[in-house]
């Protein structure tokens, strides 16, 4: 759903770009530091019980954040630089699909949700990955198909974490299963219908 926005702001992810590429670190050194805030966030909501300093559940969200935002930057420097490579997008997929599982880990043994809600918002969450992966295997297009994309769904962990709410969290992790669930749904049917006019 995000990705109907991404052409809005082609201008300012191209001046990232250009900004982040001056650095010398190639995308894949972004997406790793970008993956090293996603364990960093997990480990906070995993540690959220055992503190009573500045919430750990926030401190993880805006962890999150970072993360995403260098989630950006990977692909912006790639695009500007012109250095995307099949090895890259490959280890920024590995990256992306490891930082769910473990932020979902964190959450369950934060005793922030039901550890039951956040298997099942896990695994909806790499079901809705595979369909992908296994549907342009097969030459079929899937991007932005679905409400609750990859993005999407790590934006309602991260507004929740700001939510002054003690159930905030576990009410996210059940809205990103259901979206992840109807996300999969959507995904089957155009797939299906894809393959029938093949």
């Amino acid at each position: 759903m995000l990705n109907k926005w991404r052409r809005k702001i082609e201008p300012l992810t191209a001046t990232l770009g250009k900004r982040f590429s001056g650095l010398g670190l190639s995308p894949t050194a972004w997406s790793t530091i970008g993956f090293v805030f996603a364990i960093a966030s997990a480990t906070s909501f995993g540690l959220s019980n055992n503190s009573t300093a500045l919430p750990l559940v926030l401190i993880g969200s805006i962890l999150l954040i970072v993360s995403g935002f260098f989630d950006i930057v990977d692909g912006s420097v790639a695009r500007y630089a012109n250095q995307s490579t099949k090895k890259g997008a490959f280890i920024d997929s590995v990256y992306d699909k490891f930082a769910e599982i473990f932020l979902f880990i964190g959450i369950s043994l934060g005793g922030l949700a039901n550890p039951i809600l956040c298997l099942v918002a896990a695994s909806m969450s790499l079901m809705v990955s595979y369909s992908r992966a296994r549907a342009e295997s097969l030459g079929i297009e899937l991007k932005g198909i679905g409400i609750g994309e990859r993005a999407e769904r790590l934006l309602v962990i991260a507004v929740a974490g700001f939510v002054p709410n003690p159930n905030s969290i576990e009410i996210a992790t059940f809205i990103v299963a259901v979206l992840s669930a109807i996300t999969l749904l959507q995904r089957i049917l155009h797939i299906v219908r894809k393959l029938r006019l093949a």
